[in-house]
């Protein structure tokens, strides 16, 4: 098992969902490894009035909680918005622990979430070609001769995830080279080679058209070239897609598919044995065609949730 010196904080991101935080929170105190567990909680002001009750219950909610072996709480008077939100929160605790593992209010965690983190940050503590490590996966079929209980691909999972503050503390968020970047066509196929939509998001952050923490640290990933962790079993799912969520790009690839969490001892590929069958699947699902059949599912989940609210 994971010794107690090893465990990283847990640092998780509230703002407005009472309901979905609740969820979150019951399943991270069942975590096997959460009684020993220092837990940091950030929660957003509100950015209208009419936000301010939905704020205060996730404050109740946060008051309440318990089940760790400590409870930091952040409370901001002022909307700072997510993405100011997630970097402030992770530098602050990047910066005092090293490490961190970094929830958001809408994701769900299996048993073992806990322990496959915290294993994940000690293997490859000192492997710097290892950017991050995620807790989501698609589901996507294990092979029966593969036996590692995570593959390596070289993009970012922001559904639970963790790293290191080596890799964290040198990321630009500004992308002050940003035109040498869009300039460079080699540079900018490599970060499509791995997910067809990342130039396309960055984009849209560079014009002011998203608020993404995400896509910049995406880049900064491609940047170094280096690897994310993924478990070959997911130990997350996203709960977020309500009638009011503005985050509905996930919807397509959130097939509900959780580590039950028995499993708390975990066997990972060294960086030199990156697997052909999950990096076949996992840019599949990411290239042109499976991401307008994702668009094609969230219209018709828009237009579900229109006629729902509408009787």
């Amino acid at each position: 098992m994971t010794s107690f010196s090893t465990l990283a904080p847990i640092v998780l991101f509230a703002y407005k969902r009472p309901e979905e935080l609740q969820r979150t929170v019951h399943a991270l105190q069942a975590n096997h490894l959460a009684a020993m567990s220092e837990l940091h909680v950030y929660v957003d002001g509100p950015k209208h009035p009419f936000d301010l009750p939905k704020v205060e219950a996730v404050r109740t909610i946060v008051e309440s909680i318990t089940g760790f072996q400590s409870i930091h709480r952040h409370y901001a008077t002022r909307n700072q918005g997510l993405a100011n939100s997630i970097i402030a929160g992770v530098s602050q605790i990047m910066n005092q622990y090293g490490r961190a593992i970094v929830l958001e209010d809408d994701l769900v965690t299996s048993p073992n979430f806990l322990d496959f983190m915290n294993q994940a940050l000690v293997q490859y503590q000192d492997q710097p070609q290892l950017f991050s490590v995620s807790g989501y996966t698609f589901p996507f079929k294990q092979p029966a001769d593969y036996r590692a209980a995570g593959y390596l691909y070289p993009r970012t999972g922001s559904w639970g995830w963790a790293s290191w503050a080596d890799r964290w503390k040198n990321i630009d968020w500004e992308l002050t080279d940003y035109e040498s970047f869009i300039a460079d066509k080699a540079r900018c196929e490599y970060f499509k080679q791995y997910g067809s939509d990342r130039l396309a998001l960055l984009k849209k952050w560079r014009e002011g058209e998203i608020d993404s923490w995400a896509i910049r640290w995406c880049y900064a990933q491609a940047k170094t070239q280096s690897f994310t962790l993924y478990p070959t079993l997911s130990k997350v799912t996203n709960i977020g897609f309500t009638f009011e969520s503005t985050n509905l790009h996930g919807i397509g690839r959130n097939k509900k598919s959780l580590d039950t969490g028995e499993r708390r001892e975990f066997i990972f590929p060294d960086m030199i044995n990156n697997s052909k069958y999950y990096s076949h699947k996992i840019r599949r699902r990411y290239s042109l065609p499976m991401r307008v059949a994702d668009k094609v599912i969230i219209n018709s989940t828009l237009i579900r949730r229109w006629l729902i609210s509408k009787y």
